[in-house]
């Protein structure tokens, strides 16, 4: 199954409060923090909601 590499590129302080727990959510705590996640569209909904704060790589 793919994989996606999701970095946190862009601070949550000024994003809205919903943004801010999708991101938390998907295990980013602090600012180029990276994970990986399956990808699914579970996954690309949640990497759609936070584009602007987040960088994404296939692998």
């Amino acid at each position: 199954m793919a994989k996606l590499k999701i970095t946190l590129v862009k601070s949550t302080i000024g994003a809205v409060p919903k943004q801010r727990k999708t991101v938390e959510a998907m295990g980013l705590r602090k600012i180029n923090k990276t994970v990986e996640m399956p990808d699914n569209p579970a996954v690309r909904g949640m990497i759609q909601q936070v584009r602007h704060l987040v960088k994404v790589e296939e692998i």
